[in-house]
């Protein structure tokens, strides 16, 4: 099979003719869309619906990461799985269900929870990355990263009837700069739950964002933002191409092979202690499982003067 074209065998001409017939697409944008190489973080309801599409489009290359087996309560808006899927790695039976959708697009899967230090690797020689992970600690570590080495990020979150999809980095401001913090009040969708059209409206903006990327397509997604709130039937969204960058990097997002010999860490899982009471220029390393609570409990020392604070989001 010949892979010169970037990575896509060009031998099934029909497949593409309704996209390549436009004229933003044509032979060329495809052949784009060949050499594209994705990584896909999260295979729950935002991957299970964008990682189909991107399959469909004839991405060449894409790389899904997500460390969670197929659950029956997922089913509702994980509509990429069947029955049959239940106990099995999402990103094992995502990587076959696209093999079989489109053979022309590699898919490699990872069964892992990615940190800072696994998704530089992971990260390295794509072209995009998406964040389809339910976790502010993946997204602010995918931020930074993608921040860091000029890579576009397409992430979205979810919860409820409502949500945004957003382009960031690659020349565009992180989501830092956006959202500098969390919102006082913040739950995920294990704890405030969610309705699977939404969650599958979301997946397929991202899905056109990360395609307009690869496309070169202008206005760029990136410095975009789009917001679905289906409880009152709004559409909206604004740009944000000139947010600037906050003056630090704080709280800092680390992994757990991060942590030093004289941090100081406070473990939120376990049964609460005293308060901390860091050395002066100690760090101070909170860790919880989505990385929600490490960042309140950082914000709050920090508050009180003491900047030098970093979260892990450890799962569990």
């Amino acid at each position: 099979m010949d892979r010169g074209d970037g990575g896509l065998a060009m031998n099934a001409p029909d497949r593409y003719a309704r996209q390549t017939v436009l004229p933003e697409i044509g032979a060329e944008g495809q052949a784009r869309l060949a050499a594209g190489r994705v990584l896909v973080v999260g295979a729950g309801g935002l991957g299970a619906h964008l990682l189909p599409l991107l399959a469909g489009a004839g991405v060449g290359h894409l790389r899904v990461v997500d460390p969670d087996v197929v659950e029956e309560s997922n089913l509702h808006r994980q509509t990429l799985y069947r029955m049959s899927d239940l106990g099995q790695p999402k990103a094992a039976v995502a990587a076959d269900s696209l093999a079989a959708l489109n053979p022309e697009c590699e898919v490699v899967p990872r069964v892992l929870r990615l940190d800072p230090l696994s998704a530089r690797a992971e990260a390295a020689g794509m072209d995009l990355v998406i964040d389809a992970a339910d976790s502010f600690a993946v997204t602010y570590a995918l931020s930074d990263l993608c921040h860091a080495t000029g890579t576009p990020l397409v992430s979205a979150s979810v919860l409820a009837r409502a949500g945004y999809a957003g382009g960031f980095c690659g020349g565009a401001p992180s989501v830092r700069a956006v959202f500098p913090d969390l919102p006082a009040r913040a739950q995920n969708c294990a704890t405030g739950g969610v309705m699977g059209p939404v969650v599958a409206t979301l997946g397929a903006l991202q899905a056109q964002m990360a395609l307009a990327v690869l496309l070169g397509h202008a206005p760029s997604p990136l410095g975009q933002i789009l917001t679905v709130d289906l409880a009152s039937w709004r559409l909206g969204g604004f740009r944000f191409d000139t947010a600037p960058e906050p003056e630090a990097v704080a709280p800092e997002i680390l992994s757990p092979a991060q942590i030093g010999t004289g941090d100081l860490v406070i473990d939120l899982r376990e049964v609460p202690g005293p308060a901390p009471r860091p050395a002066s220029g100690q760090r101070v390393v909170f860790v919880c499982s989505t990385g929600l609570r490490a960042w309140r409990a950082a914000q709050a020392l920090r508050a009180q003067g003491h900047p030098r604070v970093a979260v892990i989001g450890d799962g569990g």
